[in-house]
């Protein structure tokens, strides 16, 4: 069966984030992934590309949503940010993967999804800067690749390869043959030169 994973951006979204994640959903998972912005609105990327979304993040438009990646903008700290928790938890309650990438994580921590699960993001203290108080705070990891803690993911920004790994294995464990062939892809650009 096929997946449908909804990818949320705002304006000034981080270009690097979601490639690995989108392209390897279609290409190797055979995902359908849809763009989704407040209002279906243009928005632009960091790197100056507009953006056309799909979708708007309304609740009523998205329950077809097996997964949602909310990725990274210096948006999301401000108080110009959209509330996402209705989307997201929506997608948590009915056993979707939820994850996020850099300043994406604020959403997730805002609809009170660390509350239970260990999580990542840009370090401790930027977390801790934007959002004092969130709940489950005591289990953040301060490590430098993506965290799954069941069908949460989270990541910084850095880290766009292991969330789009830790993302595709929550929503498809049973393909482990893919999930190692990508992981394995990924890392080589890594691997010492002879």
């Amino acid at each position: 069966m096929q997946s449908t994973i909804g990818l949320v951006f705002v304006e000034g979204f981080a270009d690097w984030e979601f490639g690995l994640l989108s392209a390897s959903a279609v290409e190797w998972f055979g995902a359908k992934a849809v763009a989704m912005s407040p209002g279906r609105k243009p928005v632009r990327s960091i790197g100056g590309f507009l953006l056309t979304p799909d979708r708007d993040i309304a609740v009523a438009d998205n329950a077809d949503l097996d997964a949602v990646a909310v990725i990274g903008s210096d948006l999301w700290p401000t108080s110009q940010a959209p509330d996402l928790a209705a989307l997201l938890n929506a997608v948590v309650e009915r056993g979707g993967v939820v994850g996020g990438i850099c300043g994406g994580t604020l959403p997730l921590a805002r609809a009170g999804l660390f509350a239970h699960a260990k999580h990542t993001s840009n370090g401790r203290d930027w977390i801790l800067k934007h959002l004092p108080d969130y709940p489950g705070r005591e289990r953040y990891a301060d490590v430098p690749h993506a965290v799954a803690d069941g069908r949460i993911i989270s990541a910084p920004g850095s880290a766009p390869g292991t969330f789009a790994h830790a993302f595709l294995s929550a929503l498809h464990p049973e393909r482990e043959a893919e999930l190692s062939e990508m992981k394995a892809l990924y890392a080589r650009e890594h691997l010492p030169s002879s």
